[in-house]
């Protein structure tokens, strides 16, 4: 009896006993890790979205400024070429591929085709722009 009693006793002192199990710090640390998990993912994934968007609002307006250069060149003087945008837009690369295009329909070797491609960080994001030019004589 004597010994009931003491049980009871203890299990009292347990009860009353200020803290945490170890038990709810644990349940309580991985929550609080998957919770930090998804916080990280989404911060890369940001960043990552940032380079992108930056790209596509940036490299039409190369690409359309590198073409005006090509088109407003004399046709003899227009040649494949390659280059970057210098130290103001660091990454950024761009290739012009000129090529004679003979349509059936026209039957002249005057008709040139202008690509011009302007990509980021080694070609991780590029972007292509294609058009025709007609030289006239």
């Amino acid at each position: 009896m004597n010994h009931l009693k003491l049980f009871d006793n203890q299990q009292k002192i347990r009860r009353e006993t200020p803290g945490f199990t170890l038990l709810e710090i644990l349940v309580a640390m991985s929550i609080i890790t998957f919770a930090l998990i998804a916080v990280f993912r989404l911060y890369t994934q940001t960043i990552s979205m940032n380079h992108q968007l930056s790209f596509n609002t940036t490299a039409p307006f190369l690409a359309q400024k590198k073409m005006a250069e090509q088109t407003s060149m004399p046709g003899e003087e227009m040649v494949d070429d390659t280059g970057d945008f210098g130290e103001k837009l660091q990454g950024y690369t761009w290739t012009v591929a000129i090529e004679d295009v003979i349509p059936d329909a026209l039957e002249t070797e005057d008709l040139k085709r202008i690509d011009v491609r302007v990509s980021m960080n080694a070609d991780e994001y590029t972007y292509f722009l294609r058009r025709y030019r007609f030289l006239r004589d």
